[in-house]
């Protein structure tokens, strides 16, 4: 046979279907894998498999690191679990994670981009026990401070949400500690325009637009304004002392009794370094009247004359932060001390 003939025989062979046979099956194929083996367990390296759930404790742990995440879905979702240990925690036990430890992870996100993200953050803040607040006022008023001069506007309407949170749960704290009164007052009055020259009149920045902007935020921020100044200067009603049945009479008893602050002579500077009037503590409200008086008042009582012409609802918080600055200054001697 030539090779010609050879060649057509198996060309032709490729082509020819074959006969199966009954009982016998298809022939395997040259590179077929046998997989017929059977295996009790399989191994799988960097994995180990416990019959124990990780604590709740270690879970807060974990997400406060996934805080740092850069997924703005991942940041909220952290949070929310934070959210529910916290408010699923049982009445008179320690929370899974101490609030020493929960703010100065969460502060930073004041400033957070995401909208959903800060929305948690509040929720968060709010959920939290406020007898641990006071002890991080400065730190929250810090961040705070950053986020009303932010310059994306949404950031700058949450941290006054933050500040009016802030306020309510440390009032005496955030207008009592270091730079806490003074550089919130320049902070207000750069958001509000209220600035004055030397000759008194009243001028608004070209930075901020024509009182801050839009009227809603002006009103957010004026009304933000009206709770910190009544924290400040407006002085708290004090019950009288019930003296039934005890024959010695009793003065001033706040002044003898133990403070409930945690470092009450931080005032004194001790052992920090030197500071400004901007960076003091005024822990008394004679004092923050006087820096009111000095720095703000004029500043503020201009800036509220025009705001009231506009009428509105501008009108109103203007009327209601007027009413605020006039209780709190009624009896300011400040003056008639200086003459004395």
């Amino acid at each position: 046979m030539g090779s010609s003939a050879k060649r057509k025989k198996e060309k032709k062979q490729d082509f020819q279907k074959q006969k199966l046979r009954v009982g016998k099956g298809k022939l395997k194929a040259a590179n077929a894998t046998d997989t017929s083996f059977k295996a009790k367990s399989i191994a799988l390296k960097q994995q180990s498999l416990s019959a124990n759930a990780p604590s709740v404790e270690a879970q807060c742990a974990h997400h406060l690191a996934l805080l740092n995440h850069k997924s703005d879905t991942q940041r909220r979702d952290s949070l929310a679990f934070l959210t529910t240990a916290i408010v699923n925690n049982a009445p008179g036990t320690p929370l899974p994670q101490p609030s020493s430890v929960i703010l100065p992870a969460v502060q930073r996100l004041v400033l957070d981009g995401s909208n959903k993200v800060r929305e948690q953050l509040l929720k968060l803040l709010q959920s939290l026990p406020k007898g641990d607040i006071a002890s991080h006022s400065d730190q929250l008023l810090l961040h705070t401070r950053a986020g009303m001069t932010h310059l994306a506007a949404e950031i700058r309407v949450f941290a006054l949400d933050v500040l009016e949170w802030l306020l309510g749960a440390a009032a005496d704290e955030v207008v009592s500690c270091a730079g806490g009164w003074v550089k919130m007052l320049k902070c207000f009055l750069g958001l509000l325009g209220w600035q004055t020259d030397t000759s008194g009149k009243w001028s608004t920045p070209k930075s901020f637009g024509k009182a801050g902007g839009d009227t809603k935020v002006q009103v957010k921020q004026m009304g933000a304004l009206a709770l910190f100044l009544k924290a400040g200067l407006v002085p708290l009603t004090v019950a009288p002392i019930d003296l039934s049945g005890n024959g010695f009479p009793l003065w001033q008893t706040e002044h003898h009794v133990l403070s409930q602050r945690s470092n009450a002579y931080a005032h004194l500077n001790l052992f920090g370094a030197p500071r400004d009037e901007e960076a003091e503590m005024y822990e008394d409200r004679e004092d923050r009247q006087r820096v009111f008086h000095e720095r703000a008042e004029l500043a503020i009582v201009a800036g509220l004359e025009q705001a009231t012409k506009g009428g509105g609802e501008l009108g109103r918080a203007a009327a209601h932060l007027r009413k605020i600055v006039k209780e709190g200054m009624a009896d300011y001697r400040g003056e008639e001390i200086a003459q004395q």
